[in-house]
């Protein structure tokens, strides 16, 4: 361990690494922290495979999965000088999209409004497991006819953004995607046991992700998909601590890659954006940050840094604990800072609200000092505000009559929500059959029997495993998927009906968070 610095709490952050394995329980887990290029906490714990008791060391390479994108982004600015060298090449990657493309800079900031692919793959029928190869996502972008939002105008993440950069940059470059990360970042940064790990099917070192928790039991993750530029580097501790040193080391350079990566973005009315290039921006106190979780079945990884501060923090799991919690955690510690603690809820608040804009459903849970909100892919937790709404670092809520104002403010979404009530547990026979989405060529089929209501996808990719159904206001369904290809699941789709005069369902809407409003027309 290199020396004591700065205003660094070491007392407090020892005390939190320690905690970490007991907080954060699965079958292993690394965690570092650098303060002013140095390290000054590293721990390694658990197996690396339980079932061969294999430890987990700070060598042991993991899939660091969606931090992988920054890197994408970098080595892109270090080829091509600026996303908009790539701009005249998307268009023969999307031949089928409909109306104005979204710019290679909008790909970079989440702003394009492209459906994510991985969500997509669960409409084209793929199943968790199976094999998906880069020809198939090749044909997922293909078959995309239209986007969810215009360019430039809101944020939603899309894995498919990166995918598709790093497409574009092995072609102007004409090198492998591998090469341009090991010239322009692992070598420089002595990362010297990164690799690009595409096929997921291939683990490096032996290591194990694993579902479950200590409820349920720990089962070996089966993954079968091939990724890379929005995934797919796979990196120790050890290389990843490197990697925040060289970030510290040439921070004075205002070239640097990393200086570049995090600079400031905006959306296309010039209001700020809190994601661009592979980093999301966010606050520990009164400091600026710059980080990006990862995640596949069976493992969780989250990376930050505070230039001001000169404080990075790296956090893996080859489990489904919440890295990003352990990581703040870890960040809060070592500047001595408080971790929140939320007040008694004032009032009950619970209910569910339509969006308009997305076609999702917003539902409210109330606990004892938060409420659950059930909108984007995964819950959120709100806090009672001093001004009697709900708030958290990304969501702010306000009631309005029955209505409900919501504002998204990295998405630059505000809306007004309306009441749905709810519906009555009885299922309706008259959603029973098969409808077609044009936008996808797939079809949904929906059995309903015995008051059982289920769904499932058929496409290019295969025959998809039946989901539940549950009935949630009048012609709204949720569908539900917590286990996809990729991780988290989409979670819950909104499923809304069109009637005929006759009272028949002619359409459907079908959509989530990470792809909306896709439309259904009844077959026969």
């Amino acid at each position: 361990m290199e020396g004591r610095q700065g205003m660094i709490d070491d007392r407090r952050l020892e005390a939190e690494m320690d905690a970490l394995p007991v907080r954060f329980p699965g079958p292993g887990g690394v965690a570092g922290v650098v303060s002013e290029g140095r390290i000054v906490a590293l721990r390694a714990w658990g197996f690396a495979s339980l079932e061969a008791r294999q430890a987990m060391t700070a060598a042991t390479r993991l899939p660091i999965c969606s931090v992988s994108k920054q890197f994408t982004c970098a080595a892109m600015l270090a080829a091509c000088g600026a996303p908009e060298a790539l701009d005249g090449r998307l268009a023969a990657h999307l031949p089928n999209f409909e109306g104005p493309l979204p710019r290679v800079r909008d790909l970079c900031n989440n702003q394009s409004g492209l459906r994510d692919y991985w969500a997509l793959t669960v409409l084209h029928g793929a199943r968790a497991e199976q094999a998906f190869s880069r020809e198939d996502a090749a044909a997922v972008f293909q078959r995309m006819r239209s986007g969810h939002f215009a360019p430039g105008t809101r944020y939603s993440y899309s894995n498919g953004n990166f995918r598709l950069v790093s497409d574009l940059l092995e072609d102007v470059s004409g090198e492998t995607l591998e090469t341009l990360y090991a010239r322009h970042i692992w070598e420089p940064a002595g990362m010297t046991g990164a690799v690009l790990t595409a096929d997921t099917r291939r683990p490096e070192d032996g290591v194990v992700g694993y579902e479950g928790t200590d409820a349920t039991g720990y089962l070996p993750a089966d993954n079968g998909v091939y990724w890379r530029g929005d995934a797919g580097i796979s990196a120790s501790l050890d290389d990843m601590i490197a990697y925040e040193r060289w970030i510290d080391a040439t921070r004075g350079d205002t070239d640097s890659l990393y200086r570049r990566i995090a600079a400031p973005q905006t959306f296309r009315d010039g209001a700020a954006a809190a994601y661009g290039f592979g980093l999301q921006h966010s606050r520990v106190g009164a400091l600026a940050v710059t980080g990006h979780s990862g995640a596949l079945r069976g493992f969780r990884a989250y990376r930050a840094c505070s230039a001001e501060a000169r404080l990075s923090v790296v956090v893996m799991f080859n489990h489904h604990g919440d890295a990003h919690g352990a990581a703040h955690r870890l960040l809060r510690s070592a500047l001595g800072l408080p971790h929140p603690v939320s007040q008694p809820l004032g009032e009950r608040w619970g209910g569910q609200w339509i969006s308009r804009e997305t076609g999702l459903l917003a539902r409210l849970e109330p606990g004892l000092d938060t409420a659950t909100l059930r909108f984007g892919t995964s819950p959120e937790s709100l806090s009672e505000t001093s001004d009697g709404g709900l708030a958290s670092a990304t969501v702010k809520l306000a009631r309005a009559g029955a209505d409900l104002m919501m504002q998204r403010m990295s998405e630059n979404h505000s809306e007004r929500l309306v009441p749905v009530a709810p519906a009555p547990a009885a299922g309706d026979a008259r959603l029973a059959g098969r409808y077609r989405s044009a936008e996808l060529a797939a079809d949904i089929v929906i059995e309903c029997r015995d008051g059982g209501t289920y769904l499932w996808a058929e496409g290019f990719l295969g025959t998809g495993r039946p989901e539940i159904v549950q009935p949630a206001g009048p012609d709204l369904w949720l569908v539900v998927t917590r286990r996809s290809m990729d991780a988290p699941a989409p979670g819950d789709w909104t499923l809304a009906a069109e009637r005929d005069a006759t009272g028949q369902i002619t359409e459907l809407t079908l959509g989530c968070w990470l792809a909306r409003a896709i439309r259904y027309e009844r077959c026969g």
